[in-house]
C-alpha cells in the first residue's frame, strides 16, 4: 500500500484515462505517480538508426507530456514518466514488485472494436505482485471520486470460505475513501447440469432459511474490517445467482469493483479464476484485481 502507484500509458484514450483514474488514488494515498511507457525496439534491419531514435523520442515525449499534464491538474502529487524499449506487459511486471498499485487502461491502441480486455491488462491482472486495476472506456476521472451520489457504492466479491484479508482490506478502504458505502456481495449458483424440478422447489421453499444463514456468516467474517472501519456503511447482498452474473450486474452502480486472484508458486496457480476473469470482461466499472495466497 506504501508503494507509488503505477500507471501503462500508451498514448490511447483509454491508457490516459486510466492513468487520470491513477492520478486520483495517488493523492489519496498520499504517493508518487509512475507514469510507464514501453515499447519494443524496431529491428535494425527493418528500422534504421535514425528511425529508432525518433521512435524512441516520440515515447519519451509523450510519457513526459503526459505527466506534465496530471502534475498541472493535481497540484500536489509527485509524477513522474519513465519511456522503457522493452515489452510493455514486462516491463509493468516489473515495476508492480515495488508499486502498491498498477492502473492500466482494459485495452490500449491494439486490439479491434469490440474487444473489452486487451492482452496487456489481462496479462498484468493475471500475474502481478501487488493489486492491479484496470479502467474501462468511458471511466475516466479520479480514483477516488468523493461524493458521487447517494447511490455510488464499491462492490466487493469476498470468500467468507476462505482467504479473503488482502481482498477486505482493499475494498474497505476503497469505500472509505470515496465515502461511499461499500456492498459485499455473495453469490451461489447451482451446478449444470439443471437440477430436476422436485430439487429446485426444494431450494425455493428454503432458500429465505440459507439467505439468513449466509448473510449471518457474510455479517462475522467482517466484523474485524467494520469495527477497524466504523465509518463505512456495509451493504450484505446474498443472491442466488451465477456469481459473476452477479457482479456484472452490480457493476453497474459502482465506482469500483473489487475481486480477488490466488497466488501460488505452481504454473497452474497463476491464472484468473473465472468470476475474475468475467468481471475484466464484462464490468461498467474499474475493476481491482487485489492477489492473494492460495
Amino acid at each position: 500500500m506504501n508503494g507509488p502507484v503505477v500507471a501503462g500509458v500508451d498514448g490511447s484514450e483509454h491508457s490516459l484515462a486510466a492513468a487520470g483514474w491513477a492520478a486520483g488514488e495517488a493523492l489519496d494515498r498520499a504517493v508518487p505517480l509512475l507514469l510507464l511507457h514501453a515499447s519494443q525496439p524496431l529491428p535494425p534491419r527493418i528500422s534504421p538508426v535514425p528511425g529508432a531514435d525518433a521512435w524512441r523520442h516520440i515515447g519519451a515525449q509523450m510519457i513526459q507530456q503526459a505527466a506534465a499534464d496530471l502534475a498541472d491538474r493535481h497540484p500536489g502529487l509527485e509524477v513522474t514518466g519513465e519511456h522503457i524499449a522493452t515489452a510493455a506487459d514486462k516491463a509493468l511486471l516489473r515495476a508492480a514488485r515495488s508499486a502498491g498499485l498498477l492502473v492500466v487502461g482494459a485495452r490500449g491502441w491494439g486490439g479491434f472494436d469490440g474487444l473489452a480486455v486487451g492482452s496487456v491488462a489481462l496479462r498484468v491482472a493475471t500475474a502481478a505482485d501487488c493489486p492491479v486495476v484496470t479502467v474501462p472506456e468511458g471511466c475516466a476521472g479520479a480514483g477516488t471520486e468523493a461524493g458521487a451520489g447517494p447511490e455510488a457504492e464499491v462492490v466487493a466479491a469476498l470468500d467468507t470460505h476462505g482467504r479473503m484479508a488482502e481482498t477486505a482490506d482493499f475494498a474497505f478502504r476503497a469505500a472509505q475513501a470515496r465515502r461511499v458505502r461499500l456492498r459485499v456481495v455473495h453469490a451461489w449458483a447451482l451446478p449444470a447440469p439443471t437440477p430436476s424440478a422436485w430439487m429446485i422447489g426444494v431450494l425455493e421453499e428454503d432458500r429465505a432459511m440459507w439467505e439468513d444463514q449466509e448473510g449471518q456468516a457474510v455479517a462475522d467474517a467482517l466484523r474485524p474490517w467494520r469495527a477497524s472501519h466504523p465509518r463505512v456503511e456495509v451493504l450484505i447482498d446474498v443472491v442466488l445467482l451465477n456469481p459473476a452474473q452477479a457482479l456484472v450486474r452490480s457493476s453497474e452502480r459502482a465506482l469500483l469493483l473489487v475481486v480477488g486472484r490466488r497466488t501460488g508458486d505452481r504454473v497452474a496457480e497463476r491464472h484468473l479464476g473465472p468470476v475474475a476473469h468475467a468481471v475484466l470482461h464484462h464490468a461498467r466499472c474499474p475493476v481491482a484485481v487485489v492477489p492473494h495466497p492460495a
